[in-house]
């Protein structure tokens, strides 16, 4: 029987094999492989696990390999794995084969949940090993791996009895039948989660604009910027948009499962990740507490935020290094970490959603109150977004507050979150259907492909590149919403008046001038 156990680093991780020797000396237990104290300990551990669970412990000299060599072994996640090569070497009699084994031993011999095992199940299943023990707790993030044969073992004695019992070993589930949260409801064939008072966009009046353009981000996967005044709804409106967000297919979940097994934060009682992430981290995050790092290089903000959204509220209040190291993720769709002379490549593709105020005192442009800025510090607040990362954004909505009573009555009408989600829904059939990802990610050799658009369509984006001076990646992006408003619309052509509504969201530079 060859144990194999996994080593956690970066999204990648590695496949450890777990060797023993019995020989003869004075009894002892060595642990050779460049392990940390955490894997050292556990030689203690799971000499009083064994001896607990009514197995006699090796009297011989007990060596044991951890290989590859040269890879450094951190945690308790391999403490199940030696106990049971120390077994099994011992009794010598169990089937042939390859299993990965994941665990962290109490003295009494039981196991405890580890962090990693989603990954752990997905590269050992890769790798040809089929059969994995894991803890109790992880056996259905486990099973979610298709095609992985899993034990959930609650203690030792379970854990070794299934090593020569291959029928204690579930089959890990297809992806048809992979987990569905119990609290989701289906819109025209597209699951969403059940909507909850406090997801609810109809307790929004009078910022029509801003909830049609939040409508056509979630359907297309836009980044977003909405500037205006405080208190005019705009982070209210932001903190929403997890009602608008579809469930994430069993392929993109997988992928996040992964990110958020590896990370330690996976709920047992959600398997897989089925609800897109929103994070929405404090102006005061760091470099790495965004990128991830660290000595394990754990994910950061941005990989978190994969296939779902990162949500800055009061961007410009956030370290400008911070927001310009978002460039390079927004277009590539991954962050490469380098810790240690070891490299990682975390998959980072999440839509932006930005809320900021105008100016520092957050009055600039208003027709009722008194700005307090200097112009120069106005422009200095502004600078914070660079041009290349304002060039990112897809749209830009200025939010207004100074609504006079005629206008308050006429935008009074608001929209429920199960209405909005219907134009949505089709938007996301279609995407599934032609190229199997959201408008936003579609590259510039596949925008002829599937943006097609009428004369009158093609003329006005012309027209209205060169009149405001939009670069190739500005009218790609307009091509990109256009293309969303008509799949929302059920047109498969982009006709005029999408292209229009597309221009009117791209146009809106932000920052003091398109307040005044």
């Amino acid at each position: 029987m060859h144990i194999y156990s996994f080593s956690p680093f970066g999204y990648e991780g590695s496949l450890v094999s777990v060797e023993v020797d019995l020989r003869r000396g004075i009894p002892a237990v060595d642990i050779v492989g460049l392990a940390d104290g955490a894997v050292k300990e556990s030689r203690d551990r799971m000499r009083a696990a064994i001896c607990n669970s009514g197995f006699d412990f090796p009297l011989e000299r007990v060596l044991i390999s951890l290989s590859p060599a040269d890879l450094k072994k951190e945690g308790a996640g391999f403490d199940l794995a030696i106990a049971l090569a120390v077994l099994a070497m011992k009794k010598g009699d169990l089937k042939e084969g390859k299993i990965l084994v994941m665990g962290e031993l109490e003295l009494s011999g039981n196991i405890r949940s580890v962090r990693g095992v989603h990954a752990a199940a997905a590269t050992a299943f890769s790798a040809g090993i089929f059969r994995c023990i894991v803890p109790f707790s992880n056996g259905d993030e486990a099973r979610e791996v298709s095609g992985m044969q899993v034990f959930a073992a609650r203690n030792l004695t379970d854990a070794f009895y299934s090593l020569s019992h291959t029928e204690c070993f579930i089959t890990g589930i297809t992806g048809r039948d992979s987990y569905v949260p119990r609290q989701c409801v289906e819109t025209n064939g597209v699951l969403f989660s059940a909507v909850t008072p406090e997801y609810e966009y109809a307790n929004i009046t009078g910022q029509p604009e801003l909830v049609r353009g939040l409508q056509i981000a979630a359907a297309g996967g836009h980044n977003l910027m909405a500037f205006g005044p405080p208190g005019c709804g705009k982070t209210f409106a932001l903190k929403l948009f997890p009602a608008l967000l579809p469930l994430l297919t069993v392929e993109e979940a997988q992928s996040v499962t992964r990110i958020y097994s590896l990370a330690g934060i996976l709920s047992p009682s959600e398997p897989l990740m089925r609800v897109a992430p929103f994070r929405a981290p404090h102006q005061t995050a760091t470099i790495e507490g965004m990128c991830g790092g660290g000595v394990h290089c754990r994910p950061g903000e941005i990989s978190l935020a994969h296939n779902g959204v990162l949500f800055l509220d009061e961007a410009l209040e956030f370290r400008s290094s911070v927001l310009q190291m978002l460039r390079v993720p927004l277009e590539s769709g991954k962050i490469t970490l380098s810790r240690a002379g070891r490299l990682t490549v975390y998959p980072a593709s999440f839509q932006l959603l930005i809320a900021t105020n105008p100016c520092p005192c957050g009055n600039y442009g208003s027709k009722t109150k008194v700005c307090l800025c200097s112009a120069r510090s106005v422009e200095l607040y502004w600078k914070k977004f660079s041009a290349p990362l304002l060039d990112r954004i897809d749209m830009r909505i200025h939010v207004d507050q100074n609504f006079s009573e005629e206008e308050s009555s006429r935008k009074s009408y608001a929209r429920t979150t199960e209405e909005l989600r219907k134009q949505i829904a089709e938007a996301t059939t279609i995407q599934r259907k032609r190229q199997g990802k959201k408008n936003a990610k579609l590259q510039a050799s596949e925008l002829s492909t599937f943006c097609r658009q009428d004369p009158a369509a093609e003329d006005f984006l012309h027209k209205s590149v060169c009149r405001y001076g939009f670069s190739p990646r500005a009218a790609a992006s307009c091509l990109k919403i256009a293309r969303t408003i008509a799949d929302m619309a059920g047109s498969e052509v982009i006709c005029k008046s999408h292209i229009e509504e597309a221009v009117s969201y791209r146009k809106n530079g932000g920052g003091p001038d398109f307040c005044v």
